[in-house]
């Protein structure tokens, strides 16, 4: 399963790479006219894309929507604490992400918070870290890390499943599958005596069950109000990637304070 996954997640990103150096719309343009002025990437290879997205919002309307609905009628104190575990193991990937940006001061906050919520807080259960002071800082990922050393987007695409992402942020993904994410690498990448694979998806497949929970309204709006709901979440994503990397500390419209990388990055 590990070398099966890791296979496609390459092959993918090597067709997306070849695609998008071949053509010619795969360059970066800056919006002028936004007052942000955030990076606006090519949609390099948009019909195939749109394709996806509609296949996407299919399995969403007939799966990930139910699931989400239903994790929505368990008591809040349930789901507070499977969103407060779930981010507390983010931090694998958060922390070297702070250093490898330089971001020290957050690298030990974050280091701090995840041993006190893994331990007092019942493996990240309860926000324990938080009545010590110690504040939950934004989540980084290599994505990100790639952006602040400087590496452009790419193009724009829409995996199965996955949705959104460039070649950036795929490119990110794939550090996870080759050593960056410590939790891939106890469950998935090495034999361990305590977690299996299982741990893993189970955690991935929550994030995303999470995250649609979080966001049932925001995206009935969107869909509701959107002329074209496809270059809706395009823009949405492209604008929130860019402020993360420009640790711009403004929300994206329509979503909550959760990444878009829950689902597509780690």
């Amino acid at each position: 399963m590990k070398k099966l996954l890791s296979i496609i997640i390459l092959k993918i990103f090597l067709l997306v790479c070849n695609l998008a150096i071949a053509g010619d719309d795969g360059k970066i343009k800056l919006n002028n006219d936004n007052a942000n002025g955030y990076v606006e990437v090519d949609d390099c290879f948009e019909k195939v894309n749109r394709g996806i997205f509609a296949f996407n919002q299919t399995l969403d309307k007939v799966i990930f929507k139910p699931l989400a609905k239903g994790y929505r009628m368990f008591p809040q104190p349930i789901r507070s604490g499977t969103s407060n575990a779930l981010s507390n193991l983010g931090n694998v990937v958060t922390i070297p992400n702070n250093v490898l940006q330089g971001q020290i001061k957050d690298a030990g906050i974050n280091s701090a918070r995840f041993v006190i919520n893994s331990t007092l807080g019942i493996a990240g259960i309860f926000d324990v870290a938080s009545y010590y002071g110690l504040k939950k800082r934004d989540k980084e990922d290599y994505g990100q890390t790639l952006g602040v050393w400087g590496a452009g987007p790419g193009c724009y695409f829409v995996l199965p499943v996955l949705g959104p992402t460039t070649v950036r942020d795929s490119l990110g993904s794939v550090i996870n599958l080759i050593g960056g994410d410590a939790w891939y690498n106890v469950t998935v990448a090495n034999d361990t005596r305590y977690f299996s694979e299982v741990d893993y998806y189970t955690s991935r497949v929550l994030d995303g069950i999470d995250f649609r929970a979080k966001n049932l309204e925001s995206f009935d709006s969107l869909e509701k109000n959107s002329v074209d709901l496809y270059a809706s979440v395009r823009s949405l994503y492209i604008q929130d990637r860019y402020r993360k990397i420009k640790n711009i500390n403004k929300t994206t419209e329509t979503l909550s304070d959760d990444d878009w990388e829950e689902l597509d990055n780690q």
